[in-house]
Order: C-alpha cells, then sequence, then structure tokens
C-alpha cells in the first residue's frame, strides 16, 4: 500500500512558477517499488484527467506538448518524493494536479506512461489556479 502526497498548489499570474511536491509513503512492514513509474496528471471539473509527464526509474521522461518546454519532472529516490517544476504558467495550466505510481511497466517513459489506466495508486491532488 502505497500513499501519496502532494502539495505545492496555490494562486499565481500569467507567467508565474510553481512547484509541485509528491510525497510517497508505505505501510510499515511494506516496500516501495524499486523500479517504478511516476506521474503527473491533471484534471478540470467536466474533462476527461490529462497526463503531464511522467518519468521512469530509468530516467526516461515524457511531457504532454502542452507543458513542455515549460515543465520539468524530475524525483528523488532517496526522498521518494517526485517533483513538477512548472515555469512560464498560463491560464489553460489551471486545475487539480494529481500524482500517480506504479510499479514500472514497459513503455512507462512513452506513451504508455500517459494513461491513467497503468497506475496504482493516487494522491488527493493539489489545486493550481493561474489568472490572467
Amino acid at each position: 500500500q502505497v500513499q501519496l502526497v502532494e502539495s505545492g498548489g496555490g494562486s499565481v499570474q500569467a507567467g508565474g512558477s510553481l512547484r509541485l511536491s509528491c510525497v510517497a509513503s508505505v505501510v510499515p512492514g511494506t516496500a516501495y517499488y524499486s523500479t517504478r513509474c511516476m506521474a503527473w496528471f491533471r484534471q478540470v471539473p467536466g474533462n476527461e484527467r490529462e497526463a503531464v509527464a511522467v518519468i521512469a526509474t530509468d530516467g526516461s521522461i515524457r511531457y504532454a506538448d502542452s507543458v513542455n518546454g515549460r515543465f520539468t519532472i524530475s524525483q528523488s529516490n532517496a526522498k521518494n518524493t517526485l517533483y513538477l517544476q512548472m515555469n512560464s504558467l498560463k491560464p489553460e495550466d489551471t486545475a487539480t494536479y494529481s500524482c500517480a505510481t506504479a510499479r514500472a511497466f514497459m513503455g512507462c517513459g512513452g506513451p504508455s506512461g500517459m494513461l491513467p489506466q497503468g497506475y496504482t495508486y493516487w494522491g488527493q491532488g493539489t489545486q493550481v489556479t493561474v489568472s490572467s
């Protein structure tokens, strides 16, 4: 059992930056995945969940076209923490951002990793609001 807790959301003006964090913790007596796939998704009410970025233990990374060049995903394995640095934010980035994790699967760092059905555990989400 893995628990994910996000933080770092907030309200910013267009052009601003935010850094999201996602800390993974496990039930005592169990171990976190030694190889894993982790991702950030976002969702606006009434819309489908959208993949933002994914990172695999081997370092493979993929971004949604809408955020490529503006967002950076990274992880600290020692801290079991996933990050999302968001720069040059736009009003259309406004959404609830959630992190997700799963045991590493084939294609994690590619298009397959951008599909929500590949993930086992999800955080509750943190709200990001970008005003114009």
